[in-house]
């Protein structure tokens, strides 16, 4: 792995009209765990299924009925935890969290408020090259979600869908170490990919499978340095929550308006209020939801229905050494290959897309390889909004252009015709050079031959060139123009070279 040294990044700072602020920031990522039945019962989790069709008598919490740990579900949450370099807890335990609302049929939500499964852990949140925060992770722990209200289908009922109900989640709690909104989406889009890689979570944001609560309070520049040095939280100000957020761009923008509503009232002389808020991505404000509640307004106690949840090391051990290769890896390794940081980034940016590009490379030139997959495929599948999974050209029939480029048959202009046709046919590029007759001359004789003609043609070009050399460009353009592009550039420019006397 590359030896990289990164630079903290800078707190944003916001001018408020009587002083500057600073953020800052923490954030309750809930991911729900990838696997097909729920946390505490079989019932499928498919998404999109007809409502309360995906509930069992234990979710709907039927008397007598008592919930079975899914043994799948805890490997899911040991092994995000130790992608994410956290502490696992080999002994924890689940908690009754009581509260009332329509789609919790139970009327408490089983969690881990007291022991959860992981412990402390940490995320690197790259801000750019050379520029990253390191922001520690609290604590991970399992909990049931809930079912889902429906209040737009009837004016005066609301309808609940419990196919939700029961769901397992795995809440990723930060330490309030972010310092702006997009080093929160940052954060949070770090996470996600770190979860894709591990198959931990789908990462689906727009189905409500990746959600964030964003905390965040505003403090006078020097008060967080304070709070690392003595771990006292009254340097940060007074914290409001934003529940629900599922778009990296609400959770940017959430976050400066609620910065900028904090301090105008500390700077009116008013004291702000611990509550819990909403985002309205239509009048782009936050919205007052609720007080917010304290660990005992929940009346926490010890589910008395879920013995304590003791796992082995061997047991973590042997996740742990089939864990894939994470992002922050994998990209330190293309750039060993030769890749820039950027090259890299793109690459690992979701693992099919780097799996993608390592079959294209392998025994190749990694840098050309990476110009034809980012430029040529990405930018084309980018452009028909699909991805790598619908890419009609396969990563062996790229490596085949490659290849082809390298051994000197075509020139980089044909294989982007090449690549055209293999698009569009899905035909193999060997096949459609030979057919097509794309195949590059090299034959110096029939060059020379195309040069001498051009030069015959132009003398007015030629007493040019030989004033301004710069200017033998031209020619060779004339020549691959004259050839179809099928002449091989470099033995066109050393001929004209030589015939120009240059």
């Amino acid at each position: 792995m590359l030896d990289l040294t990164y630079e903290t990044p800078k707190p944003k700072v916001i001018q408020g009209a009587q002083a500057d602020w600073e953020l800052v920031i923490g954030l309750e990522v809930h991911a729900q765990v990838a696997s097909k039945a729920k946390l505490f019962s079989g019932a499928s989790t498919e998404f999109g299924a007809e409502p309360n069709s995906n509930v069992s008598f234990v979710d709907a919490a039927m008397p007598g009925m008592l919930p079975v740990i899914n043994e799948f579900c805890v490997e899911q949450a040991v092994r995000t935890g130790l992608g994410l370099k956290a502490a696992i807890n080999l002994w924890s335990a689940f908690d009754r969290k009581n509260y009332f609302y329509p789609d919790l049929p139970q009327g408490y939500q089983i969690s881990q408020l007291y022991h959860p499964i992981v412990g402390a852990g940490e995320v690197l949140v790259e801000m750019g090259p050379g520029v990253a925060r390191r922001v520690r992770i609290e604590r991970i722990h399992l909990e049931q979600d809930a079912g889902k209200s429906i209040h737009d289908m009837d004016p005066a009922v609301t309808f609940v869908d419990l196919n939700r109900t029961g769901v397992a989640l795995m809440e990723i709690v930060s330490r309030p170490d972010i310092r702006g909104p997009e080093e929160a989406a940052a954060y949070v889009a770090k996470l996600r990919q770190i979860m894709r890689y591990l198959g931990t979570c789908d990462g689906n944001m727009q189905n409500g499978n990746l959600r964030a609560d964003v905390n965040i309070s505003v403090c006078r520049p020097g008060a967080y340095e304070r709070y690392q040095d003595s771990q006292d939280h009254s340097h940060l100000g007074t914290r409001c929550e934003i529940k629900n957020m599922n778009s990296m761009r609400f959770i940017q923008a959430a976050i400066e308006h609620e910065a900028r509503r904090q301090i105008a009232i500390l700077e009116a002389g008013g004291t702000v209020d611990q509550e819990t808020r909403l985002y309205d991505p239509d009048k782009g404000e936050t919205r007052s939801m609720r007080s917010k509640e304290e660990a005992h307004d929940y009346r926490y106690f010890p589910c008395p229905d879920l013995l304590p949840l003791e796992i082995e090391q061997a047991w973590v051990d042997d996740i742990a050494a089939r864990l894939p290769e994470l992002p922050d890896a994998l990209k330190a390794r293309l750039m060993e290959m030769g890749l820039t940081d950027y090259d890299a980034s793109v690459l690992t940016a979701e693992r099919e897309n780097a799996d993608y590009f390592l079959e294209v490379a392998q025994g190749r030139g990694a840098k050309l390889a990476a110009n034809w997959v980012i430029n040529e495929l990405f930018g084309r599948l980018k452009k028909e909004d699909h991805g790598i999974a619908e890419a009609p050209v396969t990563a062996a029939q790229l490596g085949q252009i490659v290849d082809l480029i390298t051994e000197g048959t075509i020139s980089g202009k044909i294989a982007k015709e090449v690549f055209e046709i293999a698009y569009t046919t899905h035909r193999d590029p060997a096949e459609i050079v030979e057919t097509e007759g794309l195949k590059q001359v090299t034959d110096t004789g029939a060059i020379e031959a195309a040069v001498d003609k051009v030069i015959a043609e132009n003398p007015a070009q030629v007493e040019k060139a030989k004033a301004n050399p710069k200017l033998a460009g031209w020619f060779v353009g004339q020549v691959m123009k004259a050839t179809g592009g099928k002449a091989n550039p470099k033995a066109v420019n050393e001929i004209v070279q030589g015939k120009l006397g240059l």
